[in-house]
This record gives C-alpha cells, sequence and structure tokens, in this order.
C-alpha cells in the first residue's frame, strides 16, 4: 500500500501574517468570536482567529433567539424585537398562570411539541462586557480583535464597535446588510460590490489547514490506512431553495431523510462501502486528510476543501451558480458524471481565501500604523 503524503506545515511566511507571528509583540493578542449557534457560520470566524495564530488566545459569545412554540414564528424579526416579544408574552402568561393557580409552581410556557422553550444556557453576547474587556486589557495587550458572523451578531459587533472604536477591530462574516463603515472589515465572496472595507474571496473560510491534515491523518491512520486505494469520499447535503434536485441525483421532493434512507437501502451492504451512521466522532477530518476523490452534492458551500466532482452543479441558482462556475474555471472541480477515473489526480494553484483574508486584516492594521 502507497503511503499517505502530506505536505509539510507551512512556513512562517505561509499563510500567516508577519504581524502575528511575533507572539509578545503582535499588535493584535486576543480575540471575541460572537457566533449565532450554526456550525457553518461560526466555524468560519473560528478558522480565520486561527489563521491568524490567536485560537489558543480567543473567547466565543453566542448571539441566541428564544427557540420552540410560538418563537418560530418571530425568527425573521430583528433580534432584538424578537426578544422583546419573547419576554412580553412570557410575563402575560406567567401572570395568566398566577391568577388561575397560586398553588402550583409556575409552569414554563409550552412549545408546540412539548417541553420548555426559551433562552439557551450558553453565555450571552453582551456588548458592554465585551467593551469592558477591550477598555481593561488595551494598555497591556492592545486592540481587541472581534469576529462576528451571521445576521443576528451585527447588532452586537456594532455596538462594540460604537462603544470602543479605538480598542476594537471589528470583522464581520457575510453581508451584514448595512453601513458598512459600522466595521473595519466585512469578509463575502466575490458576488457583492467592492469596497474599502471589503475583502472579497472564492471560497469560505475555514478551521482546515495542514497542521490539522496532519493531526487528522494520525489520529484516522487505524481506520483509513489499511482501505484499498484509491479511497473515494462522498459528502451528500440536502435541496436548498438556491440549489434543488431534480429527477437526476434525486427528486425535488426528497428531503434529506429520505436521501439518506434510500443511500442505507441502496449501498449498505456493498462490502465496499462505508456509511458513518452520524455518531461521534465524526470522521470529516480523517477523509480530508485520507481520502484521495471527493463526490459532493452542490448545495453546500463549506463542503468543498480539495479537489472534488461535483453533482448538480448545474441546478444551483445565484450566488451558488457563480460560485462553482468559479471553481470549475479555476480547476478545482469537475462535475461528476460516474464515469471517472476515480485513481486520475489535478494540481491547482491552492485557495488560501482565510489566509488572505488574514493578510487584508494585517494591511489596515499597518495603515493605521498598527505596527
Amino acid at each position: 500500500m502507497k503511503p499517505i503524503r502530506l505536505p509539510e506545515p507551512p512556513s512562517p511566511t505561509m499563510g500567516v501574517p508577519e504581524i502575528f507571528e511575533n507572539g509578545a509583540n503582535s499588535v493584535i493578542r486576543r480575540a471575541v468570536v460572537i457566533g449565532n449557534g450554526f456550525p457553518g457560520s461560526e466555524n468560519q470566524s473560528l478558522g480565520l482567529v486561527r489563521s491568524l495564530g490567536l485560537y489558543d488566545k480567543h473567547v466565543l459569545f453566542r448571539v441566541t433567539r428564544p427557540r420552540g412554540g410560538i418563537n418560530e414564528w418571530l425568527h425573521w424579526l430583528p433580534i432584538s424585537l424578537h426578544k422583546l416579544l419573547y419576554y412580553i408574552i412570557r410575563r402575560i402568561y406567567s401572570y395568566l398562570r398566577f391568577i388561575t393557580s397560586r398553588r402550583r409552581r409556575l409552569a414554563p410556557l409550552p412549545s408546540e411539541k412539548g417541553g420548555s422553550v426559551g433562552l439557551s444556557s450558553i453565555l450571552e453576547a453582551d456588548s458592554k462586557r465585551i467593551v469592558n474587556m477591550a477598555r481593561e486589557s488595551y494598555e497591556k495587550d492592545g486592540p481587541l480583535l472581534v469576529v462576528a458572523s451571521g445576521r443576528d451578531t451585527i447588532s452586537v459587533a456594532s455596538s462594540i464597535k460604537r462603544l470602543a472604536s479605538e480598542k476594537v477591530f471589528l470583522v464581520q462574516i457575510q453581508h451584514p446588510r448595512s453601513d458598512l463603515s459600522r466595521f473595519d472589515l466585512r469578509w463575502t465572496t466575490p458576488r457583492e460590490p467592492p469596497d474599502e472595507h471589503v475583502v472579497l474571496t472564492v471560497g469560505a473560510l475555514h478551521q482546515i489547514d495542514f497542521a490539522a491534515l496532519r493531526s487528522a491523518a494520525s489520529t484516522w491512520h487505524d481506520e483509513f490506512a489499511p482501505l484499498p486505494k484509491p479511497l473515494l469520499v462522498v459528502n451528500i447535503g440536502g435541496p436548498s431553495c438556491r440549489c434543488r434536485y431534480g429527477t437526476g441525483p434525486g427528486k425535488a421532493v426528497m428531503t434529506p431523510e429520505k436521501v439518506s434512507n434510500m443511500i442505507i437501502k441502496e449501498l449498505a451492504n456493498n462490502p465496499k462501502v462505508y456509511i458513518w451512521d452520524g455518531e461521534e466522532p465524526n470522521p470529516y477530518m480523517g477523509h480530508l486528510a485520507w481520502g484521495d476523490a471527493f463526490v459532493v452534492t452542490a448545495d453546500s458551500v463549506s463542503m468543498i476543501r480539495k479537489p472534488v466532482y461535483v453533482i448538480g452543479s448545474e441546478r444551483c441558482t445565484w450566488k451558488l451558480a457563480d460560485f462553482h462556475k468559479s471553481l470549475r474555471e479555476r480547476g478545482v472541480v469537475r462535475p461528476f458524471t460516474g464515469s471517472e477515473d476515480i485513481s486520475e489526480s489535478w494540481s491547482y494553484p491552492p485557495l488560501n481565501d482565510t489566509a488572505e483574508v488574514a493578510r487584508r486584516i494585517h494591511e489596515v492594521l499597518a495603515e493605521r500604523g498598527l505596527r
């Protein structure tokens, strides 16, 4: 069996801006990540922090919405208004419960499917608390890097910048749909108009780098090293409003559950096929480290990490269609036809989007004399 060959870890001049290589002498020495609880969004923020060499020096906060019951009808509202309405509803409900029964302990507001609802126990992002962190440590540690992702984080992030503009450097992941001057830098993909506050990249930000792949190769060695080569990894998402499956790869009405049931029915007894059951540990990083070729459905941007064959990209619209076109033009992906020689490989200039955003942060800081 041919052993896997992973690239050596990047040198200090590859991928990490020099401003973040100086340890205690760096301008940015710690970071705050403001997430919305969705892995796809938070992983992009964490990937940027990792690229800046601050992964061990960051604190994660989350902006969380009330869940369940009537909240499912309120999620389209701005988060501040959503929470206010939910608070009023809770107060009214508690008052009615108090009037009708003083003997029993007040029950929580029930959801439509049973159980309790409300705010998560996860530490909530508080703009004043984060501002105090920035002010208290500014003299010793310099500006605080704040990285936020997702629509619900915008109000908190912009409040932090307004209250401590000189003591924080604010990066917003994806388009905030608001005045860009409220942020020091914003990242998005090339479908948005250029602006001095905007960094445009082809793909999504992520946490995967050389060190992570080498670690995964070691962790998953016993599971994947004995397998016959080439090893084909297939990642299947689900239909979305921007990428609907047709009658080719699957009927448009199919849900992810129906797709998975069909796959299990057809392939579960094939000795050459292993189907992950969703239980931890997740083998995704092992797949990236040991896989020789990849086939993915076209519905996900963040799913694409290496040269891959894509199913269904011709059915995508708007941003996803542009994204797949860009990757094809760069030679990163090819359409999946079913007649491929999986042992064939190809090379292309690597996409290093996360490091590109990190470099831009370095440049903006340097322009402001923060070197």
